[in-house]
């Protein structure tokens, strides 16, 4: 009966940590305001500059809220991977479903140089940007769903995921060759990643996306710690097999899809904190990974999102380099220290 209970207090020091994590990057930013002025924001009190209330409630909580969803939502998909086809090395883009969000994006904004007059429209339009770079995850995702339903083995799965990834690469890098330098300098941006530049109604729906895949993905429990110990004994417990894979790749495809469309391709979260939390709470139950999973994960990239911010600094670094900047040592410290991996 003990380890309920040190799971308990695992979880509680996770939820500490990751408000303090959320309150240090809400009170970080390009404009340097007082610690007390955003708890009297926070709280309803009265604040001393009415602009520092407008940067607080309009930009700063909206991006801490999308960071949370952002890196949670990517290390849940990456968790999912990496116990369907068993292979520590899988993540959320394996199935190449991020590909073709960053397909679709790419058409909208490269594709455009070959027809004239397009463009003018749609490229600032972040609406626009982020419907393309959904329906792109989702073509991909449909048609990953149609092959997952004529064949049986999963690692040929797997094959055929990187193969719709490297497709999908090789057609944006024929975009890239044919489109002018301005329009490939947006691409380039939006691959950058960004947590910052979602409206409200943006937001509200990265949320609703995330949490309906996340939903799945707990509805999943058990087949996932039946996969854990072969296809052939998850089929023996009365898993089907067909079922399980489409519902795993769906809540896959919704998480790293709906992120990718909305904030672009966030590298390393999905591949590493699976790992970590594996290292951390010495588990391989999904009643306990994926809560854990996700708070980790939502604590990651609020802290690569506040490092990413340079004080008093209009400039704000790439988060896809800071994630494995910040990220890759705190892993392969783990992995040195515990000399094996969970898995």
């Amino acid at each position: 009966m003990q380890r309920p209970k040190s799971y308990q207090i695992s979880f509680l020091l996770v939820v500490l940590a990751l408000l303090l994590a959320w309150v240090l990057n809400i009170s970080s930013g390009s404009v340097a305001i007082p610690f007390e002025a955003m708890l009297s924001s926070l709280f309803g009190g009265k604040i001393e500059v009415e602009s520092w209330n407008y940067i607080i409630w309009n930009y700063r909580i909206p991006k801490g809220f999308t960071a949370v969803l952002v890196g949670g939502g990517l290390s849940v998909s990456g968790l999912l991977m990496q116990t369907l086809f068993r292979n520590p090395l899988a993540g959320p883009f394996v199935l190449g479903i991020s590909s073709g969000a960053s397909l679709g994006a790419a058409l909208l904004l490269m594709g455009t140089s070959l027809i004239s007059g397009f463009a003018s429209f749609t490229l600032l339009n972040d609406i626009t940007l982020a419907i393309a770079a959904s329906i792109g995850s989702f073509l991909v995702l449909l048609v990953v769903m149609v092959v997952a339903n004529r064949i049986k083995d999963t690692m040929a799965l797997l094959i055929i995921g990187l193969m719709f990834g490297s497709i999908t690469a090789a057609i944006v890098s024929v975009l890239a060759y044919f489109s002018t330098a301005e329009n490939l300098q947006r691409f380039i941006f939006w691959s950058f990643g960004s947590v910052g530049n979602l409206s409200q109604t943006q937001v509200l729906l990265l949320a609703g996306i995330t949490g309906f895949g996340v939903l799945l993905s707990i509805l999943s429990i058990k087949r996932l710690n039946a996969f854990l110990l072969g296809e052939n004994y998850a089929q023996s417990l009365g898993v089907s097999l067909k079922k399980s894979r489409l519902i795993i790749i769906i809540a896959t495809g919704l998480l790293a899809g709906g992120i990718t469309a909305f904030a672009g391709p966030i590298a390393f979260v999905g591949l590493a904190v699976p790992h970590l939390t594996r290292q951390i709470f010495d588990t391989m139950e999904h009643r306990i990974l994926i809560p854990a999973v996700f708070l980790y994960g939502a604590i990651l990239m609020l802290l690569c999102d506040t490092i990413a911010q340079l004080p008093n600094s209009a400039s704000i670094l790439p988060i896809n380099a800071i994630t494995s900047l910040v990220g890759a040592p705190v892993v392969i410290w783990l992995l040195v220290r515990k000399r094996k991996m969970l898995f």
